[in-house]
């Protein structure tokens, strides 16, 4: 026990007289990240399970026996549960309650992330991030700062990169998600009016749809996305209502869920659905005029403060510049 104590404590000596006060917190985190390092390979590997291997074999077909089942079925389902990765961190990475989980899976979905490993990704890109640069901020405190720094620059040097990585994936999704709903919202009406022409000329709310989501794709892709998932979904035999439905959630746009309402009620009480889209297209149409009215409204406001930073300073330089001067030159010669 004496002689742990005694390494330890020329351990810490040692390190002290490396890299001065602070060489044991370095020590520390250096060795918490190299654990780290370590175990990830460790943490993504999943033992081979002898019943995978049997199920394998069933789906292609052949004998379970090892001595008969070939090496290469040649078969890869679009999800396989015993694939490696992330799936294997799922338990670890996102978030055990159930509504939180419910709640960023939803905004990963509205922000165009719709694939099952969405929530993972995330979160491990915020961990990934946020420890990759907290040892960034570790180098160059250890390169630029020197033995001189105070704790408050180390904290500056490694909390704000680490923050800046780990907070960063949370800005980029939801950055996304607002540009994919204002194009919702800026192209709705157009894709109104053409749903309006198609079902008019004869064609049903299902091929007017799709038909819809091949003619905005250049200049609306997000909604032609949407539109196209609504029109595949039907033909697979899911109910309208909770297709449209499921639309209105994935969009998260109001014009959208008021969209959804008008058909349902339409599907409901047997009206006209070119009656309900000619109403619906018209009143899309007066409330982006008025959205683009409350902007223009709002232009001389937000020019002010350009105006008084940009404008005023140089034009009291001008006017009083020489009246100060003057005064300087009298009180200076007196």
């Amino acid at each position: 026990m004496d002689s742990l104590l005694s390494g330890l404590d020329s351990t810490y000596t040692f390190l002290e007289a490396a890299f001065g006060p602070l060489g044991p917190l370095y020590a520390s985190i250096a060795l918490m990240l190299l654990l780290v390092a370590l175990a990830a390979p460790i943490a993504l590997r999943r033992p081979e399970d002898r019943l995978d291997r049997l199920h394998e074999a069933e789906r292609a077909g052949v004998s379970a026996r090892p001595e008969i089942v070939p090496q290469q079925t040649g078969l890869k389902l679009r999800h396989d549960p015993t694939s490696k990765g992330l799936s294997s961190l799922a338990p670890y990475l996102e978030p055990q309650d159930q509504k939180e989980f419910s709640e960023i899976r939803l905004k990963l979905t509205r922000a165009g992330y719709r694939s099952r490993s969405a929530v993972s990704s995330y979160y491990f890109l915020r961990m990934a991030l946020g420890l990759g640069l907290l040892g960034v901020g570790l180098v160059f405190y250890f390169v630029m700062a020197g033995d001189n720094a105070s704790i408050t620059q180390m904290l500056l040097y490694v909390t704000i990169p680490g923050l800046i990585g780990y907070m960063g994936p949370t800005y980029w999704v939801t950055r996304r998600l607002q540009e994919r709903q204002e194009e919702i919202q800026h192209g709705f009406p157009d894709a109104l009016d053409l749903m309006l022409v198609c079902v008019e000329a004869g064609q049903s709310l299902d091929q007017a749809i799709l038909r819809v989501s091949e003619e905005i794709r250049v200049g609306y892709p997000v909604l032609a996305e949407e539109f196209e998932i609504v029109a595949n979904e039907v033909r697979a035999g899911k109910d309208r209502v909770s297709v449209l439905r499921d639309m209105a959630e994935r969009c998260g746009v109001s014009d959208v869920s008021s969209f959804v309402t008008v058909l349902i009620q339409s599907a409901s009480f047997g009206t006209s659905i070119a009656s309900a889209l000619r109403v619906y297209g018209a009143e899309m149409r007066d409330k982006r005029v008025m959205r683009a009215e409350e902007k223009a409204n709002t232009l001389p406001t937000k020019m002010t403060l350009g105006t008084m930073m940009f404008t005023v300073p140089p034009l009291l330089i001008i006017l009083v510049g020489p009246s100060v001067y003057d005064i300087m030159q009298v009180l200076g010669g007196g």
